[in-house]
């Protein structure tokens, strides 16, 4: 049970390891230092992939919420790239390197670097838990990503000595916020253990335009019921402020 714990407070300390000094000027906040990218910024990129000259981003990061869109009940803070690396693979619930069965589920591949991922984080008030934003470009198309999810809808993964089950399930696709959207939603629980009490609980909304992908991922490990109103507006919000006029 120790090498659970461990690797919960590993993941959890992922999470939130800016939020945690969003209220001091040291550490995580001299990464995300700076201006918001402007709505009228965002809009002219084009979503390929290619990082915008005028902007010296990439556009993953020129297509993030900035955390001052989040509620204020779940502050928020941009995650650097070395932070990224950590915690975006968390959210698939199966750690890089782990063994999986059945063969082929482990998840599609993604590069977490800054030219290709970014992430912003809020923690609830309690710190009990989190939503994250994730940007993807390029991603692989919503139909790809619905047949992997309905090939592995459970998948034992094991890592460190550690086996997780972690379930998959498709839910109602939420109502895209603007044309040409297409949406996707699904639910994910990890459960680990020898008494498999460890549980991980998360409920992801995704949107796509072209190959740039915004999932947006509530996640608690106390079985807590999950906050809908904040999952709605920082979807609502992450989604119209990437592909929105």
């Amino acid at each position: 049970m120790n090498a659970v714990r461990r690797r919960r407070d590993r993941y959890v300390g992922r999470m939130v390891m800016c939020a945690a000094l969003i209220a001091t000027v040291t550490g995580c906040s001299t990464t995300v230092a700076g201006t918001a990218l402007p709505r009228t910024a965002s809009r002219t990129i084009d979503v390929s992939g290619i990082s915008d000259p005028a902007l010296d981003r990439s556009l993953p990061a020129a297509l993030l919420l900035p955390p001052e869109k989040f509620p204020a009940s779940y502050p928020a803070v941009t995650l650097p790239p070395s932070a990224v690396a950590q915690a975006a693979p968390d959210l698939a619930g199966i750690p890089v390197g782990a063994k999986v069965e059945p063969p082929g589920c482990l998840p599609l591949p993604q590069n977490y670097g800054p030219d290709e991922t970014a992430m912003a984080v809020g923690t609830s008030e309690d710190g009990r838990a989190t939503i994250s934003v994730e940007v993807v470009v390029p991603a692989p198309t919503l139909p790809e990503l619905r047949k992997h999810l309905g090939e592995c809808s459970e998948v034992d993964a094991t890592d460190s000595g550690v086996t997780a089950t972690v379930t998959t399930v498709a839910a109602p696709e939420p109502l895209p916020p603007m044309g040409g959207v297409r949406t996707v939603a699904y639910t994910r629980t990890v459960v680990s253990g020898d008494d498999r009490r460890l549980v991980q609980s998360m409920e992801t909304r995704g949107a796509q335009l072209g190959d740039a992908r915004v999932l947006v991922t509530y996640m608690t490990f106390d079985r807590r019921e999950v906050d809908r109103d904040a999952l709605d507006i920082v979807f609502h919000n992450a989604v119209v402020y990437a592909f929105g006029d």
